[in-house]
C-alpha cells in the first residue's frame, strides 16, 4: 500500500512536513521542521511517541524499517543526502549523497531503494552497498515508485513512460527487468504492492479507475471505479474521501445466486454490444466502503491495518491528527470514526488557531531538475543477472558514500541489522 505523503508546502501544526507508515503499519513516522517523530499505532485508545529525533531539521522523508531501530532520514536543508540512523542508540550508521534531490525512499528487509527524478539506486540493506543504478528512467518529479515489502521477491515498480501509464516491474533481488505493464492511458499517479508482492495496484492522473495486476505476469485481475469526481488513489488521499474496494472471485457461468448477481450478468452481457469506453465502465466494480472526513481541503495519507485484531483505516492528516476508522469486513458502507489522536501535544483545533502558522517560507521547495531524457525502449535480458556479479559500491554509479562509523559496520559491529531480533518477521507481529 502506498502510505506516505509530503504535505503541500505550508507546514502544518508544529511545522509538520511529511507523514508515512512503516511496512506493516505498526508505526507512523512524521517529519517536522525540528526533526522527526516515530509513533506506535498498535492500539486504538492511545498512540505513544516512541522516539523524537533532532539530528537534522526540516525532514521531508523519514522511513522506518518495520519495527526495527533502522530509520532513513532526508532533510530539506540537504535534499541530496540520505542519512541512516540507529535511533535507539542515537547514532548515525552511514550516509550517502546523490547527484540530484532525493524524492522517495523505499525499504524492505533485503533492499533499500532511492528514487531521484531520472534515476533509481538499489542498495543492499545489510551493508548498504550500491548494487545497481537504473539511469535515464522517465521524468518522475514526484518520485513515484513501489517496493514489495516481501523481501523474498523484492519487486520494484516505477513509471515506464512520461505520457502514458506504463509500469516497469523490476526484480531488485536478481537485478533484472521482469515485465512492462500497459496499465493506463494517462500518466501514473499511484502504485502499491500487496503484502505478498503478488499483486500490484495502480491509478493514473485521471484518478477515476484503480487497476490490480498479477505479478510477475502482469495480467489484469481487477478494476475498480472511484466515481465521477477526480482523485488520485484509494490509498493516498489528496483532499478527497478515501474509499476501500473488495477483491473477490466472480461466479462461474450459470451460478447466479441472487437477483443482484443476475442483473449484473445481464449488464455484463449487454456491454459487449456497446462502445469500448462504455463497456469498460460497466465491467468496473464500485467502492465497498467509504470514509467521510470531517475537514475538507486537507492532505492526508492512509493505510489499511489490523489493530487489536480488527480491520481499521488509519488516516494521518496535515491538520496534525491521526484518525482511526472501523471497517465492516462484511457490509462495508460508511466507516465509523472511533478515535482521533493529536500528533503534537498542546495543539489547538484548526478552527481555533485561525491559521496562525501559515507561512509559505516554512518549507523550502525542491529545486526543479533539467528536461527529461528517457530511452523509449527497455532491453529485457534473456536471463536475469546474478546479484553476485553486481555487488559492491560503484563510484561511477552516481552516489557518493559518506563516512561509516566504524562501530556500526553492518557485518561485524554490535549493530547487526540483519539480526531477526532487530527485524522480527511480519508473521510474528501481534496487534
Amino acid at each position: 500500500m502506498e502510505d506516505r505523503v509530503i504535505f503541500g508546502g505550508l507546514g502544518g501544526p508544529q511545522g509538520l512536513i511529511s507523514a508515512s507508515f512503516n511496512q506493516d503499519t505498526t508505526s507512523l513516522s512524521v517529519g517536522t521542521k525540528s526533526g522527526y517523530r516515530l509513533f506506535s499505532v498498535t492500539s486504538v485508545e492511545k498512540m505513544d511517541c516512541i522516539h523524537e529525533g533532532e539530528e537534522c531539521p526540516d525532514v521531508y522523508i523519514v522511513e522506518r524499517l518495520f519495527s526495527s531501530s533502522l530509520v532513513v532520514v532526508v532533510s530539506l536543508s540537504m535534499p541530496r543526502r540520505m542519512n541512516v540512523y540507529h535511533f535507539k542508540r542515537g547514532t548515525e550508521i552511514c550516509n550517502y549523497s546523490y547527484s540530484n534531490n532525493i524524492l522517495s525512499v523505499r525499504l524492505n528487509r533485503q533492499r533499500l531503494v532511492v528514487c531521484l527524478e531520472e534515476s533509481i539506486y538499489i542498495h543492499n540493506i545489510k551493508d548498504m552497498k550500491l548494487l545497481k543504478t537504473l539511469l535515464n528512467t522517465p521524468h518522475n518529479p514526484s518520485g513515484l515508485c513501489a517496493l514489495s515489502v516481501n523481501h523474498g521477491n523484492s519487486y520494484l515498480a516505477y513509471p515506464g513512460s512520461l505520457t502514458i501509464g506504463e509500469i516497469m516491474v523490476y526484480d531488485a533481488n536478481n537485478l533484472g527487468t521482469v515485465t512492462m505493464i500497459p496499465a493506463h492511458d494517462s500518466p501514473l499517479a499511484a502504485l502499491t504492492f500487496s503484502a505478498s508482492g503478488t499483486k500490484l495496484a495502480s491509478a493514473s492522473e485521471r484518478g477515476t479507475v484503480i487497476r490490480v495486476f498479477a505479478i510477475p505476469e502482469g495480467q489484469r485481475l481487477f478494476e475498480f471505479r472511484r466515481g465521477m469526481k477526480r482523485s488520485v488513489t484509494a490509498d493516498i488521499i489528496d483532499r478527497r474521501p478515501p474509499q476501500c474496494f473488495r477483491m473477490s472471485t466472480r461466479f462461474p457461468d450459470g451460478e447466479c445466486l441472487t437477483w443482484g448477481a443476475y442483473v449484473g450478468k445481464m449488464f455484463t452481457a449487454a456491454s459487449s454490444y456497446l462502445p469500448s469506453q462504455v463497456s469498460d465502465i460497466m465491467h468496473q466494480d464500485r467502492a465497498f466502503a467509504t470514509v467521510r472526513l470531517n475537514v475538507f481541503g486537507l492532505q492526508n495519507v492512509c493505510a489499511l491495518a489490523t489493530v487489536e485484531k480488527l480491520p481499521r483505516l488509519l488516516v494521518a492528516s496535515s491538520d496534525g491528527h491521526l484518525y482511526i476508522y472501523n471497517i465492516d469486513p462484511q457490509d462495508g458502507e460508511e466507516c465509523v470514526l472511533v478515535k482521533k489522536h493529536r500528533l503534537f501535544e498542546g495543539d489547538v483545533e484548526p478552527q481555533e488557531k485561525q491559521k496562525e502558522e501559515e507561512h509559505p517560507e516554512d518549507v523550502k521547495p525542491l529545486p526543479p531538475s533539467t528536461n527529461p531524457s528517457y530511452a523509449a525502449t527497455v532491453a529485457f535480458p534473456s536471463a536475469p543477472p546474478s546479484s553476485t556479479t553486481l555487488t559492491g559500491y560503484s563510484e561511477d554509479g552516481g552516489a557518493q558514500k559518506g563516512e561509516v562509523i566504524p562501530e556500526h559496520e553492518f557485518a561485524e559491529g554490535p549493530v547487526c541489522l540483519d539480526d531477526e531480533n532487530e527485524f522480527p518477521p511480519v508473521s510474528n507481529q501481534s496487534n
